[in-house]
């Protein structure tokens, strides 16, 4: 009896470690931002933000067409992320040289899609400095704190994609 309990439990274990494996190869999600101005875009996630440069790419005539990506334009993406890393989150800045076709939101109930991005840092103090430093708008009556020790900045890149900044 004690080894049919034994045999159960392991079964059980097995199906709940089977039913708890993911379809996906990583956790996380690489996020694709057409910009404006790709150069003006680069410096302002790598100066403000601190994002490195790790690499890109360029999509053809031919594949951007058979992907659906595009109708035959081509264009190159910047891959950039907070930390080198695998398991880091890949932002993708791609330009095709034009504005956006809708106005710049204010705030983000102006529009639907995605329309903030949050990071979380250790601390704000450098981020702060690199603001300044480079004349970016702080929004609202940020940075403003968030619980006890928390601390939320609101900014926009340059094409007006907001960027939440939140030290817990």
């Amino acid at each position: 009896m004690k080894g049919i309990v034994i045999l159960i439990f392991v079964l059980s274990s097995f199906l709940i470690a089977q039913e708890k494996e993911s379809e996906f190869t990583r956790g996380i999600i690489e996020i694709g931002v057409v910009v404006s101005d790709l150069d003006k875009s680069v410096e302002f996630y790598k100066n403000v933000i601190g994002m490195q440069k790790v690499g890109g790419f360029n999509i053809d005539e031919d594949f951007g067409k058979r992907s659906g990506l595009t109708g035959g334009t081509p264009f190159t993406v910047v891959t950039m992320k907070l930390i080198d890393d695998d398991n880091s989150t890949q932002w993708k800045l791609m330009s095709f040289g034009k504005k956006a076709n809708h106005p710049l939101p204010k705030y983000i109930q102006d529009d639907t899609g995605m329309q903030y991005t949050t990071i979380i840092v250790k601390t704000m103090e450098p981020f702060l400095k690199r603001i300044k430093e480079n004349n970016i708008t702080l929004l609202g009556e940020t940075p403003t704190k968030v619980g006890e020790n928390g601390v939320f900045v609101l900014i926009q890149d340059p094409d007006g994609n907001f960027i939440e900044l939140i030290q817990r």
